[in-house]
């Protein structure tokens, strides 16, 4: 079974969101700051630099699973999009903020395109791994 197009979509747009995280993180502080990804997932006294970082390594690692087709990179990402929307959903009912709709509906695309092609993850013939 040849791995759908959409599950490569999906990982490059996260791989590009975490090498624009880290590059923002590290190199352009003022901005960083603008956003505070620690406090809005719940960890108000957690250093900010470091939850980015243990984000992006979490977030390969479900990337890492859900391109090749493995079936607890398929659950981790149901269970990512999951959390990420409804962090999104709960911050547009306290801000009132369009960014945090588009968070909101592009959890929702990533999550229902998954369960779709649920059975690309338990297929375990014919699976190419990612270099």
């Amino acid at each position: 079974m040849k791995k759908p197009i959409g599950v490569t979509l999906i990982s490059y747009f996260y791989i590009f969101g975490i090498a624009a995280l880290i590059f923002i993180t590290f190199f352009l502080h003022q901005i960083a700051h603008i956003f505070v990804f620690a406090e809005r997932f719940g960890f108000p006294d957690f250093p900010e630099e470091l939850f980015r970082v243990l984000l992006a390594i979490v977030t390969l690692i479900v990337i890492y699973g859900y391109m090749n087709l493995k079936a607890w990179g398929f659950w981790l990402m149901v269970l990512y999009s999951i959390s990420f929307g409804i962090v999104s959903y709960l911050l547009l009912l306290s801000y009132n903020k369009q960014l945090f709709i588009g968070n909101f509906i592009w959890s929702a695309i990533v999550l229902i395109y998954s369960i779709s092609v649920h059975k690309s993850f338990f297929n375990t013939k014919n699976i190419k791994k990612v270099r």
